[in-house]
Order: structure tokens, then sequence, then C-alpha cells
């Protein structure tokens, strides 16, 4: 690894750490405080406010009288404050950049969350002008037939830690089109970009309260969920987690959207660009995020007449990932996100390592030296992988991927499909008609051709099976955010 040593002390800069509720920072909360820690040199960061069921009450409290506020101005009012939030968040890309490293210690590199939110900030705004609804025929009538869309009203969007900003950008953005007011609870492990945009929301013009933004522990996830004036949850997160929200939810039949995790499957034909689908492998595997990513390709598949070249470009190229302070821009490899983090990942590769899952060819090992006081874990790579061991179907969430072989189209089609998750797929190839082909027997919910997962503002994204139901994204993530009424008119 080629190690970069000169960290920028995180202490450095100033952080939010305050509740924002109606415009206002809350510097002191009902759910007690939770003191970050920079995963890149282990030391403090910041004491970030947790709003308990008190700060949720006053939040949902204060989206509601923003909604209502906010779905009186005119649309094409709505539609220009949109757009100027668009270009605020423009104006803030280096801040944001930062503040997503502060966040979670990812590569500045790679903290380009930003840039998806203003895209789509400036796509959803484009939506609010244009039509919702339409009017069909009544069937042995003349009356008139209306099929509205309406907001929700207010609704409670739960990021997880890795991802604050994509959520802001794939869920808070069409929320807001669709006239709703959002409270945001991002987590308290990285909140600091989540918290500034919502100052954003506010310096713009946007009524205050109609972005609320809390950080959260349980109980205050809890409160928000169980709120009776929450009208939907979009939840970003764990399938454990998102078990306990659907049964809270189900109290107030109130509808949830879960955007789960991923044991993605990433398929290298004998026909692919070699070479491209070698590093395309590394940074969608154990490099992107080091491996914190629910789109993570953790499960790759390579025809058996490429593979042993495949796996010998494949371990250079993971093992050439340069590694070492998240602010320097020439690294493009970080820490994972805590200590109990990093000793669970570690478990994991033992447990694959004593139970003969596969044969570990590079990493494996938490990196000393300099890098010691951080939570930084060598990318490693698993070889000739039993996709029915727990390496392969559990999602480690961490700097590790599976290699395994197939002989023909048709294993590979088995293997990839052989899990309980369905969020994204990859293929490499450069036979268009098997791209096709493969593309529709794949059970995932976003099937990647020669590149990588790049969620857009026009694309829906979701998963099948326990990757989650609901999409974010395209129309059918705008009309997430809206319920459909039917309007009658007799006509005589």
């Amino acid at each position: 690894m080629a190690l970069i040593t000169d960290n920028l002390d995180p202490s450095a800069v100033e952080l939010p750490g305050s509740l924002l509720i109606g415009g206002d920072r809350i510097d002191r909360s009902s759910g007690g405080t939770h003191a970050h820690i920079y995963p890149g040199t282990g030391r403090p960061n910041g004491t970030v406010q947790l709003a308990g069921a008190e700060e949720i009450d006053l939040a949902v409290e204060s989206s509601r009288n923003a909604q209502r506020e906010w779905i009186s101005f005119t649309a094409d009012r709505r539609r220009d404050l949109l757009i100027d939030l668009a270009d605020a968040v423009h104006e803030h890309l280096a801040e944001f950049s930062r503040l997503n490293v502060q966040d979670y210690a990812v590569p500045i590199s790679l903290a380009i969350n930003t840039l998806l939110l203003e895209r789509f900030l400036r796509h959803f705004a484009g939506y609010v002008d244009k039509p919702h609804g339409l009017s069909t025929p009544a069937a042995g009538s003349f009356d008139l037939n209306l099929i509205e869309r309406e907001p929700y009203g207010v609704v409670g969007v739960i990021a997880p830690w890795n991802g604050a900003m994509v959520v802001a950008a794939s869920c808070v953005a069409p929320a807001l089109a669709a006239g709703n007011a959002v409270v945001f609870k991002p987590s308290p492990s990285a909140p600091f970009a989540a918290l500034r945009f919502g100052e954003l929301c506010t310096e713009v013009g946007l009524p205050p309260g109609l972005v609320n933004v809390v950080p959260a522990g349980p109980e205050g996830g809890e409160a928000l969920v169980r709120h009776s004036g929450i009208g939907k949850i979009h939840f970003t997160g764990g399938g454990r987690t998102a078990r306990k929200i659907l049964a809270t939810a189900a109290e107030n039949l109130v509808p949830v959207v879960a955007e789960l995790g991923g044991k993605s499957a990433n398929i290298v034909f004998e026909d692919a660009d070699l070479d491209a689908a070698v590093q395309l492998s590394a940074y969608q595997g154990p490099i992107v995020q080091s491996g914190q990513s629910c789109a993570c390709a953790s499960r790759v598949l390579v025809h058996e007449s490429v593979y042993d070249a495949f796996l010998e470009r494949f371990v250079a190229t993971v093992e050439s990932a340069r590694v070492g302070d998240p602010f320097d821009p020439t690294v493009i490899f970080g820490p994972v996100v805590s200590a109990p983090d990093a000793d669970r990942i570690l478990g994991v590769i033992d447990r694959a390592v004593s139970t003969g899952a596969g044969e570990l060819l590079t990493g494996g090992k938490r990196m000393g030296g300099e890098l010691a006081d951080g939570y930084f874990i060598e990318p490693t790579v698993f070889a000739d992988v039993d996709n029915r061991s727990d390496l392969a179907r559990a999602e480690t969430f961490g700097p590790v991927v599976s290699v395994m072989r197939f002989t023909d189209e048709a294993e590979a089609i088995r293997i990839a499909n052989d899990s309980s998750y369905g969020l994204n797929a990859f293929i490499q190839t450069t036979n268009l008609a098997r791209a096709h082909r493969v593309s529709r027997l794949l059970q995932a919910g976003s099937v990647w051709i020669n590149q990588v997962s790049d969620i857009s503002p026009q694309g829906p994204y979701g998963g099948y099976k326990h990757s989650g139901f609901g999409r974010t994204g395209g129309l059918e993530g705008l009309y997430e955010f809206l319920q459909v009424k039917n309007i009658r008119i007799g006509m005589g």
C-alpha cells in the first residue's frame, strides 16, 4: 500500500452538532449527546445532540406548520426555491465534501455525494409545476373523473451513516417537490453534512421547519416512526432495523419505503475487456467507501477461461490502492467507520479463514504503523469461495470480496440469483445480446453493465427480495411521496 501521512487534524474544523428544528439550533436535547469519533484517527471529532421524543414531537409540529405554508405557495415559487437551493448547494460543494470526510472519513476524492444532491434538486424542481394527475372517463356517465396526486404532509426520512447526502438527494428532494415537509434523521455517526444542508434550506428561503434535521439514536428513531403526525417513512439501512420500523409503523398504519442491503454479484464474462473489468471490480468491490456500501459488488463471478488472469490483475490492482489521510485528494481508500465495525469485519475474515470458505489472497488485517489509531482494514480478497458459505451470503459491509468461477452463462445466472438480496447486479461483457439477455434474468432492482453503480435522478433505484421495496429516482421515486385521490363530479 502507498501511504499518505500528512494527516489533517479534524478538530481544526468547526462542525455543526446541534439539532435543527424550525430553523433554530437546539443545543440541549432530551436524547442526550453522542461523542463523534473521526475514523481516520480514532480521536474525538465533536459532540452531537441527539433528539429524544420531546424534540421529535417539536420537529413534527414544526414541519406540519411549514408544510401548510409550503403548499400555499404557487407552483412556480416552489420550483424556483428548489432551484435556488440547488444553486446554494453548488456554491458549497467544497464545504460539503469536507463535511462528508468529517462524517465518516470517506476519501475526499470520492466525496461527491453533494453533486448528486444538486442534480436531484434540479431534476425534481422541474416536476413541481408539471401535471401529477389526470382525468379519465367514468363508465356509464358523463361525470368528470379526476385522479389527483397529493403530498402526505410530513414524511420521516431516516438515513444511514454512509449516505446521508445521497438520501437527501434521492428522498428529501422529491419529497419537497411533491409538496411535503421532511423530518430528516441522519445517523449520529455522520450528522455534519446533513445538518449543514438543513441550515442551507432555511438560508435560501424555504419555510423554517420544512426540512428539520434531527440526529437521533434508537429512542428518537422510534419516536419518529411512531409519531401520529408522520404520513410516510422512508428508511435506508439494514434489514434488522427495517423489521422494527415496519412493526412500529404498522401501529399507525403508516406506509414505509425500505432501501436495504445487498450482496451484489459482479459477473465477468470471457469476452469482457479484462483490464476495464479489473478496475471496475476493484473500485465497486473493496475500494469505494472501503466496501461500506449497499451497492458493493462483493461477489465477483469470473468465467473459468479468464479466472486466473483476472485474479492476478485484480489482486495487484487492489494492493496498489492508495490509502491514507482521507483529506488527501490522491487517496482512494480510507478507514471503516468505527472500532466495533473494524472488529466485526475482522471477525468475518477470521471465520472465513477458519471455516475454509475460500483462499485468502490478500489483505485480512488491520493496518498498523502511522494508520494504527484509525480504523483501517486492508482491502481483502478471497478466491474460490463457496457461494453457500456465510462469507458469500451475509452482507459484510467492509472491504472484503469473494471471487468465484463459473463455466457458462446459465451457471453465472444461477449463482448470482442464489442470494436473499437483490439490490444491484453488475455485468462485464462486450456482447450486447448477452448483456440484454442476462440483465433480464438477474433478480436485482438495478443492473449495471460495464460501469459502476451510478444513481441518477432519472433512474429508479431500489431492491428485490431482502434488499427492500419502493424506489428512489425517476417518476417512481417522485410518486413514492404522493398519494392518490379520486375526485368525481356529477354532471347531471
